[in-house]
């Protein structure tokens, strides 16, 4: 015990020495020559003493402001982190945090955190702002987690040189041309029928005549006429008799609509008896008006493109598919709009039944050409929406502005009040850049305060790939950043480029 109070203990070299333990001495270390720093002297707190050096008897007092959460961004701005997961496709930079921004919908379903409750997406924009571009670089980055695209109905061949470039060449529809789709197919429901138990061969009949159904009553009010009972018990049960499945038949024959036609235009006695007619005359006077808006149907817009059996075979395991509309541009919005709605009826029953792990994304452009066609073909794309969580699908619509969605009908109409609820149903928006009229619509029909209408409106408007992203109630700022290859594939101004001066 020293003076101080202190101990001073043995190293353990010495503690095994006394054991009969000697350890090896360690080889002298090289001093490394110590690095001067910046500073050679330290000044204290109140500074150097001395005359003239600065020297201050008490240090400087605090000076303490209180303000509230909106001014504290004035003095110094508070920036945020993005609050989303980096999973899914980096689509670019968010510019509000200054970090990446990455698009999952299917992921953000699953996240609790996330305030989102479908995949949906709906993406607006002027032309030239960049809204295929976004869409085909996420389809891109998502091939790389499994993700693979089906665009039904591309009506300007947009996704034509990213098809080639995926080693797809896309189906074209159009008049003269070999490619059929049927829209009253089957799909996967209709194998192994033969297999079936009765609760469910009772429960698939019920999903695929129901979508008949449903695309049938589209197409007949798209030719302005009512499609109320008496014509879908007449309809349903032509069904039931085209297929055999009245007759209890184990192998259902699949129909066509020229088929379902002529059924109904010269009704076999049964189907009189089943819709309970007195007889063939009652039944014909029935039905005249639903006979002649499907033979106009027939004779005219359905005229070789859905009048057949689907002719085309599509191979699902291929990175992305597409099918072509753009030979109908001539022909009118009515025409696209009515092909729309067969090729969404078609796209349904393909996806009726996915194997586990088929995770798809299924493009829809122009979808107000549908819309025009009335409520009743609107219901077919409103029950894509409300299932897309069932079958995992990422449900991307694309239109120029919300008020598009708006012409189906009157302001007080059943169209205009389905158009509204499609939007409520993508809880993911993407607002490219809009001209100042579309500003106040912006805000009635989204909620946008006055500074994201501003950003729609100015900033977004200023360069392309600038869009507004509303994920949920969170909203991001965000820049598409595209790379050189992909700059090539989503390049849409090839036409006005070859028109222009040299």
């Amino acid at each position: 015990m020293s003076g101080r109070g202190t101990r001073r203990g043995r190293d353990v070299a010495v503690l095994l020495d006394d054991f009969g333990h000697r350890l090896p001495p360690l080889p002298p270390a090289d001093a490394a020559p110590r690095e001067r720093g910046p500073f050679t002297q330290l000044v204290p707190g109140r500074g150097m003493r001395g005359r003239g050096r600065g020297r201050t008897a008490a240090l400087a007092p605090l000076s303490v402001w209180r303000m509230t959460s909106e001014q504290t961004p004035v003095v110094w701005p508070l920036i945020a982190t993005s609050g989303l997961p980096p999973t899914g496709a980096q689509m670019g930079l968010d510019l509000l945090s200054g970090g990446a921004f990455y698009c999952d919908p299917v992921g953000w379903v699953t996240d609790d955190d996330i305030p989102v409750t479908n995949p949906n997406v709906v993406v607006f924009g002027k032309p030239g702002r960049g809204k295929s571009a976004t869409v085909k670089a996420f389809a891109l980055r998502m091939l790389a987690y499994g993700y693979r695209t089906l665009v039904l109905g591309d009506t300007k061949d947009e996704y034509e040189p990213l098809c080639r470039a995926l080693g797809v060449e896309p189906f074209v529809i159009g008049h003269g041309l070999p490619a059929r789709v049927n829209p009253l197919a089957f799909g996967p429901l209709g194998h192994g029928w033969e297999r079936l138990d009765t609760a469910e061969i009772r429960r698939r009949e019920a999903l695929v005549f129901a979508r008949w159904l449903v695309l049938l009553r589209g197409l007949v009010a798209s030719q302005a006429v009512p499609f109320g009972p008496v014509e879908e018990t007449a309809v349903g049960e032509a069904l039931r008799l085209l297929t055999g499945y009245r007759s209890g038949a184990t192998r259902l024959t699949e129909p066509t609509i020229p088929q379902l036609w002529h059924t109904l235009d010269e009704p076999p006695p049964e189907l009189v008896s089943g819709c309970r007619y007195a007889d063939r005359r009652h039944f014909l006077d029935a039905t005249r008006t639903l006979r002649d808006a499907l033979g106009s149907l027939v004779k005219g817009s359905l005229a070789g493109l859905f009048d057949d059996h689907t002719s085309i075979h599509v191979d699902w395991r291929a990175p992305i598919q597409s099918l072509s509309l753009s030979r109908l541009e001539p022909l009118g919005d009515h025409a696209v709009g009515i092909a729309l709605t067969c090729l969404n009826s078609w796209g349904q029953a393909m996806r009726e039944i996915a194997d586990p792990g088929d995770l798809r994304i299924v493009v829809r452009d122009e979808t107000w050409r549908q819309m025009r066609l009335g409520a009743e073909a609107m219901k077919s794309l409103d029950a894509n929406l409300r299932l897309s969580r069932r079958d995992a699908d990422v449900q991307i619509l694309l239109a120029h502005k919300p008020s598009d969605m708006l012409t189906a009908g009157d302001a007080t109409s059943q169209a205009v009040a389905i158009a509204r609820d499609l939007l409520h149903l993508c809880d993911v928006k993407v607002l490219h850049g809009q001209d100042q009229a579309v500003g106040d619509e912006l805000g009635s029909m989204l909620g946008l305060t006055p500074t994201a209408q501003r950003l729609v409106t100015g900033w977004a408007v200023a360069g392309k790939g600038r869009a507004l992203w509303l994920v949920g109630d969170r909203a991001f700022k965000v820049q598409t950043v595209l790379t050189g290859p992909e700059l090539r594939l989503t390049y849409t101004n090839e036409a006005l480029a070859a028109g222009g001066p040299t």
